[in-house]
């Protein structure tokens, strides 16, 4: 999954990034408003930690901007201290969740696991299940039966975003953002070479899912009966 940082303290960004990439969550970050404005208003992200204070556009600001536009992402807000008035009004805006300046890193990962659980992308924690293939993101394992493979991080990337998508196509395009990020430099081939270790990892598994390429269109997974 992949979280973008909005907080304007590099060091903070820089350590919270940290400790997100341990998770083997997909990391990016922002250290203003506006830059983490155009982030969001991609789409691509599954949830944001969002600072209230902000150079540029304050973070209730964003908030209220990505809502209007459609996008539910979920999103904590980071407060400090004594912003009783600031935490109200990003929840009355669509905020999920807040935490409060300074965090132990224990109630964050927990907060970020609740919000992520409630979009409904999660199953028992982090395990993700498809037909006979079960997904654990935490540990990089794929599991069909009895059998059990480690996966490295974008291989368990990109079964996850196929897995939570069900039966809807993805673009190379879209799977490069996902994954990559939208200013990334990967290209097509990059995707192609994913599918290919996956669809090897699937057929040793002897998994009765199937990664199906619609031609022009992307890929899908699908359970062969």
């Amino acid at each position: 999954m992949r979280i973008l940082i909005v907080e304007d303290e590099v060091n903070l960004a820089e350590a919270l990034s940290q400790i997100l990439k341990k998770q083997n969550y997909s990391v990016d970050t922002a250290y203003d408003g506006e830059e983490g404005l155009d982030h969001a208003l991609t789409g691509i992200y599954d949830l944001l930690l969002l600072d209230i204070m902000l150079p540029g556009m304050d973070g209730i600001s964003l908030l209220k901007t990505i809502r209007a536009q459609g996008i539910q992402t979920p999103v904590i807000l980071l407060t400090a201290k004594g912003e009783e008035p600031d935490k109200i009004a990003g929840l009355d805006y669509g905020a999920d969740d807040y935490v409060a300046k300074p965090f132990s890193t224990g109630e964050l990962l927990a907060r970020i696991r609740a919000a992520l659980r409630r979009k409904g992308e999660v199953v028992q924690e982090d395990t993700l299940k498809f037909g006979d293939i079960e997904l654990n993101t935490a540990h990089l394992k794929l599991t069909c039966r009895n059998k059990e493979l480690k996966l490295i991080l974008k291989e368990s990337e990109l079964l996850e975003l196929l897995i939570t998508r069900k039966q809807a196509v993805s673009s190379k395009e879209q799977i490069i953002e996902k994954l990559w990020g939208f200013d990334s430099e990967a290209e097509h081939n990059n995707v192609e070479v994913y599918i290919s270790f996956l669809r090897k990892k699937l057929a040793f598994l002897q998994a009765s899912v199937r990664i199906n390429t619609i031609r022009g269109v992307g890929y899908v997974l699908e359970e062969i009966s």
